[in-house]
């Protein structure tokens, strides 16, 4: 429906096609199937004089030659002859003579005749047939096939050439070019329209479409130009063969616009199948909002095609003529007609894509859809208050899912993740902008996931202390291969006061009066680090990089410091206050943080989503309903939590993170 409230001829046109849709395709299908016979005999050759207008000076000589003469003479062949290897040249040229006065559809033959330099000589051959006659081309085969023959007895090579030879060569040419081109551009359509629409059946729909235009419209020039119907009617005063570029001009030209209308109907089809999931609904809103675009292009460029038909000469008329009628039949039976009925038909089939191949294929967002998704999130993800919020965030992959997670991390403080190793690495990850989410929304320091991913990779750094193998590096070495990486070059001079910084900064963050340590210097070797002081210079390693969330991630736990130090107060020590701690363990270990506040999710614990819920969100872009209230990003709970004691008064678990 139109913002009036009243319906459009085009939405009344797709409400009669969809009330009987099979009948719709029937009737197309039909009628273009008829129109495209006459193309199974289709002629194709380079104009001639008997093409052009009847009043010309070139059809008036061309008519008294084949009047005075005989048709062939308005286009004689040239047989070459290299007589380099022949002694015998005049009896070799009078033999070869001979042989060509038994060829069928030969009227005359010349005398052989060498050139000033006697390597060469020609033989002139007069058809009996026209230039552009069947039986000329049978001629030009055959001389060629007699060639072989005369070259091993007589020694001498035979070519055929001149105009009308050339002529033929280049329709041949063009003929056996015509189907490697049709696949060609079908293909390209369907592997574009793949990408654009995610379905099988919308490209393969749209193509069919398209050749059903291209034969039914070339059918129809060659009814007309060709054998003759209707020809005075449109002026065509000597039927004869097709142009012989015109079928591959009407494919290119006809292909362009045949695809933008598929592109204007099917693209609101496909945007309001992605907001409702009806796909009947979606049929009638796409077709009755682009109905009058697609119309008013398609009688633009009819009559700009056809405009050339009543005034035009030789092969502009028949060019015009093919063009004309292809747009017309491809804008009104087969994109206003065809495709609306087939896709009622089809359902909720016409969206299908296989998993694997919508993993393949890249996502071209035509109507504009992940940008208002985009769009939505910024503005959500710009009004949080936390350094991380997760508001229904799925995590995983569709077969394979890891919440819903609602959860506020207020910038500078803690959030410890339980749960397996699989499970603790998919959500740092995701946070980390390495792996998209599977539905809800996400952000991390004002930047939504996954549309701003590129950025989310910059302010999150990744630690993996639990990983207790020997890299056979010192501490001067990690330290300074990651800073390497990070600074800019014509910063590399200050290396060495930074290394010397955060090596400082470390045995700072370990040092303790109870059981004081040997400082750290660049030579220690990382492997006879204790599980604390190895995990802090594996931290500050991340820190280098000045994120603004850094993931640790502490495996199946560390053993106790023989000082008793906790690695959450050493790291929170180590970290810039508003640096958002994030450790991930496999189970609950004692953790304090140094006056920062934190919370707890147990992954385990988190509901599963439902294939029909996570299928529903999928559909509707992986966004499901919000809270209006962008600040309801959480619901704390009023319980207490027993843990609370180990991790801080802030701690929440799984299920009271959820809604």
């Amino acid at each position: 429906m139109p913002d009036t409230g009243r319906p459009t001829m085009g939405r009344r046109w797709v409400g009669l096609v969809m009330k009987a849709p099979i009948v719709a395709v029937i009737l197309v299908v039909g009628i273009l199937g008829t129109l495209a016979i006459p193309a199974l005999s289709l002629d194709l050759n380079l104009p001639d004089g008997a093409s052009e207008p009847v009043d010309s000076t070139q059809h008036k000589a061309f008519t008294m030659i084949e009047e005075g003469f005989g048709p062939g003479y308005n286009g004689p062949l040239i047989v070459v002859v290299d007589i380099t290897q022949t002694t015998n040249i005049f009896p070799d040229l009078e033999t070869i003579s001979a042989k060509l006065r038994t060829l069928p559809d030969v009227a005359f033959v010349g005398k052989g005749t060498p050139n000033a330099t006697v390597d060469t000589a020609i033989i002139q051959v007069m058809p009996n047939s026209a230039p552009n006659d069947p039986k000329t081309k049978d001629l030009v085969q055959a001389i060629r096939d007699l060639a072989p023959g005369i070259d091993s007895e007589l020694g001498t090579p035979v070519t055929v050439t001149g105009a009308t030879a050339v002529s033929i060569d280049i329709s041949n040419r063009l003929s056996n070019a015509l189907i490697p081109f049709a696949l060609i551009v079908v293909g390209l359509s369907i592997i574009l329209l793949t990408m654009v629409f995610r379905s099988v059946f919308v490209p393969v729909k749209a193509a069919i479409g398209f050749l059903l235009s291209v034969f039914a419209s070339i059918g129809a020039t060659v009814a007309i130009f060709q054998w003759g119907w209707f020809a005075d009617l449109l002026g065509v005063s000597t039927p004869g063969p097709i142009l012989s570029f015109l079928p591959i001009l009407l494919m290119a030209v006809l292909f362009g616009l045949a695809m933008d209308y598929e592109v204007f109907l099917v693209s609101g089809m496909r945007e309001e199948y992605v907001k409702s999931n009806d796909a009947r609904q979606a049929v009638v809103y796409g077709f009755a909002h682009a109905a009058r675009v697609v119309t008013a292009a398609a009688l633009i460029m009819f009559f700009v095609f056809f405009a050339f038909v009543p005034d035009g000469t030789g092969a502009i008329k028949g060019i015009a003529f093919a063009l004309a009628v292809g747009v017309f039949l491809d804008a009104f039976l087969v994109r206003m007609t065809l495709v609306p009925a087939a896709m009622a038909l089809a359902g909720r089939a016409a969206w299908w894509l296989p998993r694997w191949l919508d993993r393949l294929l890249p996502n071209v967002d035509i109507e504009g859809e992940g940008l208002r998704h985009h769009m939505l999130d910024s503005h959500w993800a710009k009004a949080q208050d936390g350094a991380i919020t997760a508001d229904q965030a799925v995590f995983g992959l569709p077969g394979s899912t890891i919440g819903p997670l609602t959860v506020s991390v207020p910038t500078g403080s803690v959030l410890v993740l339980t749960g397996t190793t699989a499970h603790r690495r998919v959500v740092a990850a995701t946070l980390a902008g390495r792996l998209d989410p599977v539905s809800g929304r996400l952000q991390v320091l004002s930047y939504p996931l996954p549309s701003e991913r590129g950025r989310a990779l910059r302010v999150v750094a990744l630690a993996d202390v639990g990983d207790s193998r020997d890299n056979g590096m010192t501490v001067g070495e990690l330290l300074a291969e990651r800073l390497d990486l990070t600074q800019p070059r014509f910063r590399s001079r200050s290396r060495r006061s930074q290394l010397d910084s955060w090596i400082g900064r470390v045995n700072r963050a370990l040092a303790d009066d109870r059981a004081p340590l040997a400082p750290l210097t660049a030579a220690t070797p990382v492997s006879s680090l204790s599980a604390v002081s190895r995990a802090a210079v594996l931290v500050a390693a991340a820190l280098a990089e000045r994120p603004g969330v850094v993931v640790i991630d502490l495996g199946e736990g560390l053993p106790a410091d023989s000082a008793g130090r906790s690695v959450g107060a050493v790291v929170a020590t180590l970290a810039p206050a508003d640096t958002t701690l994030i450790f991930a363990a496999a189970a609950q270990h004692p953790l304090t943080a140094a006056g920062r506040s934190v919370q707890v999710v147990d992954l385990e614990a988190l509901e599963p989503v439902e294939p029909a819920e996570l299928a529903l969100a999928g559909a509707r872009g992986g966004y499901p309903p919000l809270d209006p209230d962008p600040r309801h990003a959480t619901r704390p709970t009023d319980t207490p939590d027993p843990r609370d004691a180990v991790f801080g008064a802030d701690s929440l678990d799984g299920k009271a993170a959820l809604r």
